[in-house]
């Protein structure tokens, strides 16, 4: 088979790890769309992207661009068969040098260990369906033996609740031995900011969403901010990479490709581009927190999945993040002049503050900014915190109480 022109020849512009930030990453060539779409029936076309992924993997070196842009294109790698010869590529790992299987003994000690058991033991929605239930309860052992031979071997890592669902995608199609040397790969470097001992690198990442958003559409960011929902919502998909969110294995693996092939702030590109997939019906429903928080808290069904990763791809090569860096600095410096003990994670969370449900409660029409805060906490107030905790759980809870400042003792008065 002829080789596609323009994929893999020029080897000083490769970038043999996947997790560097180029401006041009997943941009396709006309040669490469061409050889990897316009194809006369779909089964010639998986066909023909299959054989160019083996030839792109026998390549002495292995041919990374090639097989980033294949994971990024449509239909991504295809099948568990290709993703197990692929994924290590694509974080720059050999499957001739893995760490030792993870073990079992000394794991019970971690500090982390029994949130992570009962994180593992809470996710049976998302192992594959008709599992019988030992083989099952086999994968969960492995499970938690994969993440806690990461964390036990990188004691500055912290747990944080969805890591667990990255590393079953891993474990579901690698087996435990690769998942471990991958997850420990994407722990130090797409995951690592979430795995701080605090949320304010987190938030700092979620703050790329809304300026992202005033580029694209500036009436929709407009709206978003009078109804000053902030960017909870979409709390869940990063940390997860929409693996909590997602219904079908099908699509949590697709969106696995797209993001071991990508920099690891793209999450936040396909964030924007299904927000602004769903802005008619934002725009046609009502201006406040509650509404649109539970409206965009939910993905479409059925999600147009490579549309918006195409879409998010766009978004990457026309906002870079080095100029979006500037505006969330620029964001992340106007609240902290307002009061220096406000971090990142304070900066977008302050707009989820419960009293100002209360306060739009009392506005006649129209979606105005509340002027100022009134009254104490009320059935209301704890009505909006939980609505939050109930769809983010004790990620929704630490937000709101990093966001306030309010000390333990305040919050459980609350509830």
């Amino acid at each position: 088979m002829r080789r596609v022109r323009g994929i893999g020849d020029r080897r000083g512009s490769r970038n043999p790890g996947g997790t560097g930030a180029k401006a041009s990453e997943g941009k396709l060539t006309s040669q490469h769309a061409q050889g990897l779409k316009s194809k006369p029936s779909a089964e010639s076309w998986r066909r023909q992207k299959l054989l160019q992924i083996h030839e792109a993997l026998s390549q002495d070196p292995v041919d990374v661009e090639f097989l980033r842009m294949a994971a990024q294109s449509r239909g991504g790698l295809l099948s568990d068969q290709v993703r197990r010869k692929v994924w290590p590529r694509l974080l720059g790992l050999s499957p001739y040098d893995l760490p030792p299987h993870p073990g079992r003994s000394p794991l019970q000690d971690h500090r982390d260990y029994h949130q992570v058991q009962m994180d593992v033991e809470r996710s049976l929605a998302h192992f594959p369906r008709g599992m019988r239930p030992e083989q099952r309860a086999v994968l969960q052992e492995q499970l938690v033996a994969v993440i806690l031979a990461v964390l036990s071997a990188r004691p500055e890592l912290h747990y944080y609740q969805g890591y667990h669902e990255v590393a079953l995608a891993l474990l579901l199609v690698l087996g435990p031995r690769k998942a471990a040397a991958l997850l420990d790969q994407l722990s130090m470097h797409h995951l690592r900011d979430f795995m701080d001992p605090t949320m304010d690198n987190t938030w700092h990442i979620l703050n790329y969403l809304l300026p992202l958003l005033a580029r694209e559409s500036p009436q929709l960011h407009s709206f978003m901010e009078r109804a000053e929902v902030g960017t909870v919502f979409a709390l869940s998909w990063l940390l997860t990479w929409f693996g909590h969110v997602l219904p079908e294995p099908t699509h949590v693996l697709r969106l696995m490709d797209f993001f071991l092939a990508s920099h690891p702030l793209m999450p936040v590109y396909v964030a924007a581009a299904v927000v602004l997939h769903r802005e008619p019906e934002v725009l046609a429903g009502p201006c406040n927190m509650p509404s649109l928080h539970q409206l965009l808290s939910r993905l479409p069904q059925p999600l147009p999945t490579e549309s918006l990763l195409a879409q998010a791809l766009n978004l990457f090569t026309q906002h870079p993040h080095s100029q979006l860096a500037q505006e969330v600095a620029m964001r992340t410096h106007s609240s902290l002049s307002i009061e220096g003990s406000f971090t990142a994670l304070q900066v977008a969370s302050a707009h989820q503050r419960p009293d100002w449900v209360l306060q739009k409660q009392r506005q006649q029409a129209g979606c105005q900014k509340p002027l100022g805060s009134q009254g104490g906490p009320s059935t209301l107030v704890k009505a909006a915190v939980w609505g939050l905790s109930a769809t983010l759980g004790a990620a929704a809870l630490a937000v709101t109480q990093t966001a306030l400042g309010w000390s333990p003792e305040l919050l459980w008065k609350i509830f």
